[in-house]
C-alpha cells in the first residue's frame, strides 16, 4: 500500500502563491501517475493537475498557466506550485496516485488533504 501525506496548505491573499508537497511512504516506482485534486464546500472533488513518471502533465483549464505540477521520482514526492491564486481556488487539496498513465479517472491512493484558503 502507498501512503500519501500532503503539506504546504494555508491562508494566502488573492494574487499570492503557495507550494504544496506530497510525499509517498514508499517508492513511486510502480506509480504511473500522481496528481492533485481539490474539493470545495458543497462541490464535487475535481481535477487540478496530474503528472506521469515520464513528465507528461494535464491541467484543468481553471488553473492552466497559474499552477505548475512537478514530480521528483527519486524523492517519491509530487509538488504543486500555485501562483496568482484566486478566491475560487479555496478548497481542500488532495494528493492522488495510481498505476495507470492513461486513465482519465483518479488513482486508488489518496492523501488526507491540505486546506488552501485564498482570502483578503
Amino acid at each position: 500500500q502507498v501512503q500519501l501525506v500532503e503539506s504546504g496548505g494555508g491562508l494566502v491573499q488573492p494574487g499570492g502563491s503557495l507550494k504544496l508537497s506530497c510525499a509517498a511512504s514508499r517508492s513511486t516506482f510502480t506509480i504511473a501517475t500522481m496528481g492533485w485534486y481539490r474539493q470545495a464546500p458543497g462541490k464535487q472533488r475535481e481535477l487540478v493537475a496530474t503528472i506521469t513518471r515520464g513528465g507528461n502533465t494535464n491541467y484543468d483549464s481553471s488553473v492552466k498557466g497559474r499552477f505548475t505540477i512537478s514530480r521528483d521520482n527519486a524523492k517519491n514526492t509530487v509538488y504543486l506550485k500555485m501562483n496568482s491564486l484566486k478566491p475560487e481556488d479555496t478548497a481542500v487539496y488532495y494528493c492522488n496516485a495510481g498505476r495507470s498513465s492513461s486513465s482519465p479517472y483518479p488513482g486508488n491512493y489518496w492523501g488526507q488533504g491540505t486546506q488552501v484558503t485564498v482570502s483578503s
